[in-house]
């Protein structure tokens, strides 16, 4: 089972996810999981259309915003939107989490939502530093 890091009441990240995490975050109250891996990156890793397959069937949204390296300015806003738009709180996966928990940063700084600081303590308690991608 892998560990869902909590960032704010409406908002984990996590590293890679299996199909059978699906169940625990759906156990957990989540409604949509966002996926910020692009398939491929490793031969191991499940492909996005798996675990889109298990949110469905387990009766949450599911959608893909894969970054490759760091995001840019409409991966971060579409990530925002997508976790506004949610009925309840979301899980968002990539390799480790990083890329997940920067991308949320990033669109909630742009929208201004929440200031440098606090971003930055949230990604602390999480186990992120942010403080380089949030200059």
């Amino acid at each position: 089972m892998t560990q869902f890091r909590r960032v704010t009441d409406q908002f984990s990240v996590s590293p890679q996810i299996a199909v059978d995490d699906v169940a625990q975050a759906a156990a957990q109250g989540v409604v949509l999981i966002i996926n910020n891996r692009p398939d491929g990156e490793d031969p191991a890793q499940p492909q996005g259309a798996e675990i889109e397959a298990a949110a469905r069937a387990a009766g949450l949204d599911y959608v893909a915003i894969p970054v490759r390296g760091g995001p840019d300015a409409a991966q971060a806003q579409a990530q925002r939107q997508a976790v506004e738009a949610a009925q309840g709180p979301v899980l968002a996966y990539c390799r480790s989490g990083t890329r997940s928990i920067v991308t949320w940063a990033i669109g909630q700084a742009q929208s201004g939502v929440m200031d440098r600081q606090t971003l930055i303590a949230l990604g602390a308690e999480a186990g992120y530093d942010l403080s380089g991608v949030l200059g």
